[in-house]
Formats: structure tokens, sequence, C-alpha cells
């Protein structure tokens, strides 16, 4: 096969009409690239070398182009080139052809209703037995009749109504083997489509992209088809089907055995730790102490009027106008002391989350093996329920105000960490090359160039960071923490409808008022 060669004319250039432009050759190597498909493809590469070429030259919407394989073996061929994407997609489709097949051919429909059928018509001969036994003995039957009469329409009605699903077998069973040819015939349709785009990924990237025809492909996915087309076909259209199929065959035991290892566990851990514990509780309520003194200790004028100073500085007049607002909104309905507390307990979290995780992140963003260790912890603690988070904290560290710092602790940490490490690991590379060609120490490089480049990174983690602690007010209300969150408690537990919306919006308010300071701050400090 020779090379052909495709002429396109130039167009004259427009702003110089003078010049006529040459023409260009563009040339395709038709050898090369049916050795390119015969490399990608294996078995059969002439076939597909064919058809790539018929695709490439096609103009409509469905190339003339039909995989007889990908027909007759329908998702196994996709299997087997490795499409597992056509795999799952038809093999679920096609399993709902064979289960319309199965339940019009051996699926028994009707069964249960003809069962109950007969079993309403043995009743109601056993009401009409006695009814005429009543009546022979000289005592008044006409009850037991009436009630056999009854159950024998409703014996009739569930007798129809299994003829007539019966009747639908056909019906059914055409639709699936309908339904089973079209999607044979769409597979064959597109098949050598999907395998071309595979083609151009695995030109591109042909370490990640699989090609040709693998054993281990062919029998992975024959013994994918072997298990779960027949099992569930079984399941859908047998009746009285086994029960190790339904029910996973689990031992009580095991959840219990297991339950009761686990409270040991902790219990022990408990006991052994209770010094280490009792320490961490000390430090947590020596920082809300001092945040409580802070906000509540102070008179509430001095209070409000530096935060509203705080606005204004961080984020100009608006936010200003709106915090003012706000804190005259909860100062006005009496909330103002737990508004307080609130806003303690939420900063004493944040003030530790952050103490601990941008030190965190700034590692993790440096060292790849302590992210991809630590990597798994970090999804547990955002995946966790949090109501989890308090069993262990009731455990370990009791109830009240610190227990619940601790849980919101864990609960808030994640975000800035993970924005953190993103944002060390986002400053190029070449920049920090040309700090180090100058002479910067590590510590310069990081305090001087990676940390003020990576600080919108970081801000938007500590942001994240408390709105997810604010998130936590109410949860840890359920262990004894207060603030705010004990009012939404009550009101839930009373269903008390107007001061749980009231307790709701200053918890909104707090959160804003939080939100729109730091993001100010951060946006003046990023336009300077």
């Amino acid at each position: 096969m020779t090379a052909s060669t495709t002429d396109i004319p130039m167009q004259p250039d427009p702003e110089n009409p003078m010049t006529t432009a040459s023409v260009s050759d563009v040339k395709i190597d038709r050898e090369a690239l049916d050795r390119s498909i015969s490399e990608f493809a294996g078995p059969n590469a002439d076939y597909y070398a064919r058809s790539f070429h018929k695709i490439h030259d096609s103009t409509g919407i469905i190339p003339r182009v039909f995989n007889w394989a990908a027909a007759v073996f329908g998702p196994f061929w996709a299997a087997a080139r490795g499409i597992w994407g056509v795999f799952w997609a038809f093999i679920i489709l096609e399993i709902i052809a064979f289960v319309q097949i199965g339940r019009g051919s051996w699926g028994q429909l009707g069964a249960d209703q003809m069962a109950r059928a007969q079993a309403q018509e043995a009743r109601a001969q056993e009401f009409l037995n006695r009814a005429t036994e009543a009546t022979a003995a000289g005592e008044d039957g006409s009850r037991f009749e009436t009630l056999g009469n009854n159950l024998m329409r409703a014996a009739e009605r569930s007798r129809e109504t299994a003829e007539a699903a019966a009747a639908d077998a056909t019906m059914i069973l055409i639709s699936g083997i309908v339904m089973l040819v079209f999607l044979r015939v769409v597979q064959g349709l597109w098949a050598n489509v999907v395998y071309e785009k595979q083609y151009s990924r695995w030109r591109v990237d042909p370490a990640s992209v699989p090609s040709g025809m693998k054993l281990q492909n062919i029998l992975l996915g024959a013994a994918l088809g072997l298990v779960i087309i027949p099992l569930t076909v079984y399941r859908f259209t047998v009746e009285g089907v086994s029960e190790w199929i339904t029910d996973f065959p689990a031992n009580p035991d095991h959840y219990s055995d297991t339950a009761r290892w686990l409270e040991a566990v902790i219990d022990n851990a408990a006991t052994s730790g209770s010094g280490m514990f009792d320490g961490i509780v000390l430090m947590v309520r020596q920082v809300l102490d001092a945040i409580s003194v802070a906000l509540i200790g102070t008179p509430w004028p001095v209070v409000m009027a530096v935060i509203v100073v705080i606005a204004w500085r961080s984020a100009g007049p608006r936010v200003a106008i709106f915090t003012a607002a706000a804190l005259a909104y909860i100062a006005f309905l009496g909330y103002w002391e737990i508004a307080m507390e609130t806003v303690a307990l939420v900063g004493a979290a944040v003030v530790l989350c952050i103490v601990m995780g941008i030190p965190l992140g700034i590692w993790f963003g440096k060292s790849r093996r302590a992210y991809s260790f630590a990597e798994p912890v970090l999804d547990l603690m955002q995946t966790l329920p949090a109501f989890v988070y308090l069993i262990p904290i009731i455990a370990f560290f009791g109830t009240g105000n610190p227990p619940g710092i601790l849980a919101t602790i864990i609960f808030g940490m994640p975000p800035v960490i993970r924005l953190t490490a993103l944002g060390m690991r986002g400053v190029p590379e070449n920049i920090k090359e040309a700090a180090t060609a100058f002479g910067a120490t590590r510590w310069q490089l990081l305090k001087d160039v990676e940390l003020p480049l990576a600080l919108p990174s970081i801000m938007a983690g500590v942001n994240q960071t408390i709105l997810m602690c604010l998130s936590m007010v109410v949860i840890i209300s359920l262990i004894g923490g207060g603030g705010l969150g004990q009012v939404i408690l009550e009101a839930l537990q009373f269903a008390a409808k107007g001061p749980g919306l009231l307790g709701g919006f200053a918890i909104l308010f707090v959160a804003m008022v939080i939100d729109r300071i730091v993001q100010g701050a951060f946006r003046r400090a990023d336009q300077k």
C-alpha cells in the first residue's frame, strides 16, 4: 500500500492581493496508520483498519460499518476488547431483556393469584359445608352461606386476574426478544465507532488505554456474565426463590460479638488514657474560657462596637451595616449571651483547626507520601456521619462544651488541610526554582514565596472550616453543648415552631457575619 497524498489549495492572502498562496500538501501515510491500527486491535486488524477508514471518511451520523462479533457476543465482545463502560451498560440492559424472556417462558405469571384463588375456594367450601350442616340441624346457616358466597366471588376475581397475567406471557416473551435483538443491533452498529474512539485515546496514551484482545479480559467478562445474568434472571422469574439469593447468610452472633468487643476496647482505652484525655479537655477548656471572657464578660456595647468596626475595616461599609443589623436582631430577641457563647464555641474550634490544620496542610502539600497516608483519614473525617463522632467523644471526653469542640474539630478540620495542601502544590515550580537560584533558604521560600501564592486556597479552606464548624452547633447540643444549638434542640423537643425559627435565623446571621468578614478581609488583602 502506497502513501496517499491530498492536495489542499491555499486561498490568496486578503491583506496582500498581489501575493499568491502556494499549494500545501497534507500527506497521510496509510501504511503507518494501518500498522498503528494493527498494533492496537490485534486479532482481525485488517477488518478494523477498513472500518476505521470508513468511519474517518463518513459524513453521516451512523457510519456504514457493522460489527457482527459485537452483535453476536454483545457485551462480552466489549469486555474482550477492554471497553468496560460499554460492557456494564449493555449487560444491565440485556439482563432486563433476559428477565422478560424468562418471565414469558417459565415465569409462571399469575401463579400467586391462582394459589390465592384456590385457597379462597377451599375456605368458601368450608363455610358452605357449615351452612349445610346448620340447616340440616335446624339452625340458621345464612351467615355461613353469605360468607361462603362472598369468598367464592373473590376466588373468581383472583382466578380471572391469574388467567389475564398468564395470557400476557406471550407478549412479554416477544417484547423481551425484540429488546434483545434491538440491543444487539445497536451494539453492532456502534461497536466500531466506540472502538475507534478508544483507538484515538490509545494513540495519545498507550500505557493507560486498553488495546487488543486479552485473555484475562475475556475470562473476566465471561465470569461476570455467568454470575450476574443467571442469578438475576432466576431471582426475577422463578417463584419461591431460595433464601440464600435474597438474604445474605449472616450470623447474628457475629454482630453481637463484634459490638461487645468494640465496647470493651473503647472502655479499656478510656480507662487507660484518662489522664491524657483530661489534659486535652483542660487545654480546650482554657481556650474556650479565654474567648468566652472576651465576648461575654466584656460589656455588650463594647463587643458590638468592636465587631462592627472589624467588619468595616475588613469588608467595607455594606458589610458593617449588615453586621450591625444582624447583631441588633440577636440582641433584640434576647439571644446576645447565648449567641456570644456560640461564637466562643465556634471560635475555639476554628482556632484549633487553623493552628493544627494549616501546618498539616503545608506538610501534606510538600510530601506526596505523607498526603497519601493522610488522605484516607481525611476521607473518613468528612464522610463519617456527624452523629457518629459523638459516640467515641462521649466515651473518651465526657459531655459538655469541650467535648463538643473536639467533635467540631474532627468535622471542620479536613477542608483547611486539603485546600492548604492544594494551594501548596499549585505553586509553580519555576517560581520556586528562581527563588532558590537567588539564594532563598527553605524558610524564606516558604514564607515569602509559597505561602503568599497559596494564600487564596488557604483562605478558602479557612472559610469552609468556619462554616462547617457553625453547622455543628446544633449537633453538639446533643452532648451538653450550649449556645444557640440548645435553643434549636429545645424547640425540636417541644415542637416549638416559633422559637426554633428565631433561633435558626440567629445561627444564620452569626454564620453570615463571620463569613462576610473573612471573605471581605481576604478580598481587600488580595487587592492590595
